[in-house]
């Protein structure tokens, strides 16, 4: 019997998708005629916190509801990240409302001026690329369609340069503990601040380097108690809105290597494991697609660069300039699997990966909850 793959679930940039959160609440003066898929309680509030948990993604909170009872009393419904599912991109998209064809952080590692590099440190080869590479001109848009919006997110990335890539233009409010944030969260809104915008990290950090167990369910008690925290903190008439930029597949030991075959035709790689853009050797595109078919089609979908602009991956639109900083072929796994590449390391194994465009990676939630 022969295995027919699942097809990939493209993001819904024209509807229910995180991109489409900030000018919902930004764009009009009122939020009574919020696009359908925003929860009902926006359109009766006043003042909003968007709180993101990276890492949460909708199929993780349905298999694990009964530890996040406030999450799961909240109302609402799951929504469509970006591609690839990963955070530099996705955190990119909530903040400035736009596609990762238009503001162009098109993935974790993606390739600038014939050389990798690694959007979320803005490092190539542990070098620092701040002055040559500055984030204003790599990502030219400004965050929450210009407006000073407080940023409550963690104190030491209030300077880094991924946060003047996709917050440029806001305001810092960093937090060095997790019982902080709803203490923030309550004086901004108490200081008469319409909308507010909360980071927390814990859920995806615990996922990459310990998996799905127990220290993973731990950490999403933890995470559903902020969320309670800062209902508590919610004024009459506001509303806390909860999404996130991905969800996680448990990857384990299940790397696959690509054959020295394979990278006979390959100049360099960028991207992630689960989202692995292979760029050719000048003249080796057709090589290159035929043997990644052959060897990993089993694996994921083998996608030429074409093909995923035609198909609106990354948008409706993408200019030439941020198209040349994409890969010749892309190898995103629908099977529990990574791709390695020995330029992609960290300190640890990762566990947990994203970047794929399975229902476990792409759907997000989008709830709501208010005093």
């Amino acid at each position: 019997m022969t295995f027919a793959a699942p097809a990939p679930i493209v993001p819904d940039y024209q509807g229910a998708n995180v991109r489409g959160i900030v000018p919902a609440l930004l764009g009009p003066s009122d939020w009574g005629s919020a696009p359908e898929w925003m929860p009902d309680l926006v359109r009766h509030a006043r003042q909003a916190v968007l709180l993101v948990l990276d890492g949460l993604g909708w199929d993780q909170l349905q298999d694990r509801r009964d530890l996040m009872p406030t999450l799961a009393a909240m109302t609402g419904r799951s929504i469509t990240t970006v591609a690839p599912t990963t955070t530099a991109t996705a955190l990119s998209s909530i903040a400035t409302g736009l596609t990762p064809g238009e503001h162009g952080l098109i993935g974790y590692r993606m390739v600038l001026g014939g050389e990798v590099i690694n959007v979320l440190r803005w490092q190539v080869d542990h070098q620092d690329r701040r002055r040559s590479r500055p984030p204003a001109d790599v990502q030219p848009y400004p965050a929450f369609m210009g407006q000073a919006v407080p940023v409550i997110s963690p104190a030491e990335l209030e300077s880094s340069a991924f946060t003047e890539a996709h917050l440029r233009g806001s305001r810092p409010a960093g937090w060095r503990a997790v019982s902080s944030i709803a203490i923030e969260v309550g004086e901004q809104l108490r200081a008469g601040e319409r909308f507010v915008y909360a980071y927390y990290g814990g859920i995806d950090k615990i996922a990459h380097e310990r998996g799905l167990n127990d220290f993973y369910d731990a950490e999403l008690r933890t995470a559903d108690r902020l969320v309670s925290d800062i209902v508590e903190q919610l004024p009459s008439d506001t509303v806390l809105l909860v999404t996130a930029d991905h969800g996680q597949v448990e990857v384990g030991d299940r790397i696959v290597k690509p054959s020295d075959e394979l990278l006979a035709h390959v100049a360099m790689q960028s991207g992630e494991g689960r989202f692995r853009w292979l760029h050719a050797r000048r003249g080796a595109e057709r090589d290159l697609l035929a043997a990644a078919e052959d060897e990993v089609g089993h694996l994921a979908w083998v996608v030429t660069r074409d093909e995923m602009i035609d198909q609106h991956w990354f948008g409706p639109t993408i200019a030439p300039p941020i198209a040349a900083r994409l890969g010749d072929v892309a190898l995103v796994p629908h099977a529990p699997v990574s791709f390695y590449d020995p330029a992609d390391s960290g300190p640890f194994e990762l566990v947990c990966r994203h970047g794929s465009l399975t229902s476990a990676e792409v759907n997000v939630p989008l709830l709501a909850a208010a005093r």
